[in-house]
């Protein structure tokens, strides 16, 4: 299969992280290409000019180190306003922009802003025109995400699609479930696969991507380019290499070694202590912690260990501690189906698109 390109950036596969707020930060973003995502999008950045010099905007807006192309997805309401963070991000590192149309949060579509621009095609595509215009000059590609449709009754995705390919958005991806849904009940690939059929650019299919048998699934369903994965990647960030290896072979790779999964996680918790400082860092690390050991054996002794810790170093040791201990029962973690709740899902009001 030939390498997709987004404009000049030909990706190392196409399998892609989802942008998800408070999740996808760099130190996740930099672990999960290291396990085999081809391609990764940023937390979403706001497009108000009065919050980017706030803490929570400039981490989100740092990519020291990051390997390329370096995506950063933007959030908003007013075309100007998106077209000008667009020009900010691209200035600060971003080599391709996207724009969010798919987050389901209530205090982002409160605002119409994510998917609920997608209840206006006028202005929706409004904006995408002024995004790709305001990033044409600078030689950097804009790509979007989006939802089916804002309620079961109103799926207009396949409109839209058409109008941001005529603005010149040169990817889509689509979660397959509508605003209304948030992340409850099963995601339908029948919209994506009408999107991919509607459109000639790249068309990435999202939305409950959780094994090598579903990606391949989907892949044949919709016949998308790309898949997209977000939550299934929590506390399982090998889940990009399980699938390209399941999708080149049709052979399941063994789980990893619980020695491998210890040294992943203490050097994730490093690179995120390193990002946020220990305060901060040390409290946003425990839902990742907690992603890991969900279902294994002594999990929830940890889970409670970790919530009382306050300081970097008590934490590494405590995790330190627990997979030196689980690896004296098993050599690798259990398969995915036996480790009931890998990847659980954070609220949909804490996730992004």
């Amino acid at each position: 299969m030939s390498a997709l390109h987004i404009g000049p950036f030909a990706l190392a596969n196409r399998l892609f992280v989802a942008p998800m707020a408070g999740v996808t930060d760099r130190p996740f973003r930099r672990l999960c290409k290291q396990l085999g995502a081809g391609y990764a999008v940023s937390e979403m950045v706001t497009s108000r000019r009065d919050l980017w010099d706030s803490l929570k905007s400039s981490r989100r807006a740092n990519h020291d180190g990051e390997a390329g192309p370096i995506a950063v997805q933007i959030a908003g309401t007013d075309a100007a306003m998106m077209a000008e963070a667009a020009v900010y991000n691209v200035e600060r590192g971003a080599q391709i922009i996207d724009i969010n149309m798919g987050c389901p949060a209530k205090k982002v579509c409160n605002k119409w802003a994510g998917s609920a621009l997608m209840q206006n095609e006028a202005l929706a595509g409004g904006i995408a025109a002024a995004v790709v215009a305001a990033c044409a000059p600078l030689g950097v590609p804009v790509t979007l995400k989006m939802r089916t449709g804002w309620c079961d009754a109103h799926k207009n995705a396949v409109a839209l699609a058409r109008r941001f390919e005529d603005a010149g958005v040169q990817m889509l991806t689509v979660h397959g479930r509508t605003r209304e849904q948030g992340y409850r009940g099963q995601a339908e690939y029948d919209t994506i696969a009408a999107v991919k059929a509607a459109v000639g650019v790249p068309v990435v299919a999202n939305g409950d991507i959780d094994s090598p048998e579903k990606a391949r699934q989907v892949l044949a369903a919709t016949g998308a380019d790309a898949l997209m994965i977000g939550r299934a990647a929590q506390g399982r960030p090998w889940i990009f290499r399980e699938i390209a290896h399941y999708l080149a072979t049709g052979q399941h790779l063994a789980p990893p070694l619980v020695a491998e999964v210890r040294r992943l996680l203490l050097d994730h918790l490093q690179d995120h202590c390193q990002l946020y400082g220990e305060y901060i860092g040390v409290r946003s690390a425990r839902k990742h912690i907690a992603w890991y050991v969900h279902g294994l054996p002594g999990g929830d002794v940890l889970r409670r260990r970790i919530n009382v810790e306050q300081g970097a170093a008590e934490q590494h040791q405590a995790v330190a501690d627990y997979f030196d201990q689980l690896a004296q029962r098993m050599d690798r973690l259990p398969a995915p189906a036996a480790a009931a709740g890998a990847g659980t899902a954070l609220p949909a009001e804490e996730l992004g698109a």
